[in-house]
């Protein structure tokens, strides 16, 4: 089975670039040394659903692409199964660019990263939407498992057509206000205790 993600992305315009960098072989080897890349494993899973936050573009009727960024807990962005992800689509500032332009062009790339550990995954697929009135009722419940103000409009469900894994160069480690949390809880314990022993010194010293 060849290497989806390089069978789509590798088209010959890009492939004579790299060839023009010296890459080539390296991408060829790499194709070779990960077949398929077309079904999500439990490595792609267990990534995806520890994500709070992914980029997802689509592409308009004037060619241009369009990025937009989706957040919110971690595990929004749902696995279904090994070819198809799905999330809640609330309402937002009502432009619906990424709306219209699906309904043109179903394809859409998905960008994922975790700044922590510095990894990322590219993911490519085909994505419908439908309107919540519209949607099995088993999985808009499966996906508002979490309070949230705005309304939810459509359910988005993405088959995955492949993906791939970049490397962890230059990515910046960022982190959030719980992984702080989780990072620097021990310092405020070790910190009360220092105060404790202080307070207990002061107390024999008066």
């Amino acid at each position: 089975m060849p290497h989806r993600y390089a069978e789509l992305m590798f088209t010959t315009a890009v492939q004579a670039r790299q060839e023009h960098y010296g890459s080539l072989h390296d991408m060829a080897r790499h194709a070779a040394d990960h077949p398929g890349y077309d079904r999500l494993s439990s490595t792609e899973a267990a990534f995806i659903a520890a994500r709070d936050s992914f980029y997802q573009a689509s592409v308009s009727e004037t060619g241009w692409p369009y990025v937009q960024h989706r957040g919110g807990p971690a595990g929004f962005l749902k696995v279904l199964d090994a070819k198809r992800l799905a999330y809640a689509d609330f309402r937002g500032n009502r432009q619906y660019i990424s709306a219209g332009n699906l309904a043109v062009n179903d394809r859409v790339a998905l960008f994922l990263v975790d700044y922590q550990n510095r990894r990322r995954l590219k993911i490519l697929g085909r994505m419908q939407l439908t309107d919540v009135a519209d949607a099995n009722e088993a999985l808009v419940a499966a996906l508002r498992p979490y309070p949230y103000r705005a309304a939810m409009e459509r359910i988005a469900v993405i088959t995955v057509e492949a993906f791939d894994w970049n490397c962890s160069q230059h990515i910046t480690p960022r982190y959030t206000e719980a992984q702080l949390h989780s990072v620097v809880a021990p310092l405020h314990a070790r910190i009360g205790e220092l105060q404790a022993e202080i307070a207990a010194l002061q107390a024999r010293l008066a």
